[in-house]
This record gives C-alpha cells, sequence and structure tokens, in this order.
C-alpha cells in the first residue's frame, strides 16, 4: 500500500466496497445489506464476496431487493445467530472481477492519486476525493501547499487521462 495516497502499489490487489452488512433479517440467516455500488443487478446467488477487514470469502446462497437495500443470505449461514458475527462488515470484491468501462471511461479508484498536471506542464497535485455531484463529478486535487483545487470533470477542464503515466492533463477553467 502507497502510504502517500492511500493507492495500493502496482501488482497489490485492489478491494472495491460494494456494500455494508447491517443486521439479521429473519430467522432463516438472511442479513440486511446496505447496497453502494454502481452495479447492483451483479449481486446475485452463486457469487463470492469477500467480507470484513479479512476478506473472508463468502458465497451467496439468495438474494432479495427491500426498497434500495438487499436480503442476502451466505451458503453456511442458517439462523440469526450465525449472520450475528457479520453484523457491520464491509462486503468487498477484487477489482479485478469488475467489468471492463467503455473507452475513456474510469474507475473512482484508477483516478485517486494520480498527479494533475495543466497542458502547459504545471503541476498542480494529485487527486485526493472524488465528488459526486449530480451534473457532473469534481475532482480535489491537494496541493503540495496543502490547499485544495476543485476541478469539475468536463471535457473542457480535463483533457487527458495517462494511467500508465499517473497522471492527468488539465486546462484550468476561468473561473479559477
Amino acid at each position: 500500500m502507497n502510504k502517500k495516497n492511500g493507492s495500493p502499489e502496482q501488482g497489490e490487489p485492489v478491494f472495491l466496497s460494494i456494500g455494508k452488512l447491517r443486521r439479521a433479517h429473519g430467522l432463516g440467516g438472511e442479513i440486511l445489506m446496505d447496497v453502494n455500488t454502481h452495479f447492483p443487478d451483479r449481486i446475485k446467488p452463486g457469487k463470492t464476496y469477500l467480507i470484513g477487514a479479512e476478506h473472508r470469502p463468502m458465497e451467496v446462497e439468495s438474494v432479495r431487493w427491500a426498497n434500495k437495500n438487499v436480503l442476502i443470505k451466505f451458503i453456511g449461514i442458517n439462523s440469526p445467530e450465525e449472520m450475528a458475527i457479520l453484523r457491520n462488515q464491509i462486503v468487498f470484491i477484487n477489482s479485478q472481477e469488475l467489468p471492463q468501462l467503455p473507452e475513456g471511461e474510469y474507475y473512482h479508484h484508477q483516478i485517486l492519486g494520480l498527479q494533475v498536471f495543466t497542458e502547459s506542464g504545471e503541476k498542480l497535485g494529485s487527486i485526493d476525493e472524488i465528488l459526486e455531484t449530480g451534473a457532473n463529478d469534481v475532482y480535489v486535487v491537494k496541493q503540495e501547499t496543502g490547499e485544495e483545487l476543485l476541478l469539475p470533470v468536463i471535457f473542457d477542464v480535463v483533457l487527458s487521462y495517462h494511467l500508465d503515466e499517473g497522471k492527468i492533463i488539465v486546462r484550468l477553467p476561468e473561473f479559477l
């Protein structure tokens, strides 16, 4: 793990959260899971997820939707008592299992930590956070001075991504 920006070192596995297990539901071993993935349709029986900080692999037996959450049952868990050990645990997948995105689209974990340069080569800092605003994302760029620069993720501002070089090229908006 790169201690400077929290991003994994080259070749290190990346685990991404898809939800958080909340509380047992009923007597059959189901648990309520808050869903935090853009691909909720991929939560289905037969899939194996990694549970908790230890990334304990567990296979899904059944899935039922409950509003924006899911009631999930794992194979081998048959009672609320057995499910209690999973309460408040994060559910992960390995990033290698993610579907390929269309050309020019990136997952947040690919963007976080990238160095930001202007088109003239001036280094602005690194992407510390991504804000999802609805209209477009906003990159929070942490500058070497400690100050933050907010850059809207629009075509006029973000000119190109160079993931293999760990950087993006931007044109500062006129209002900055």
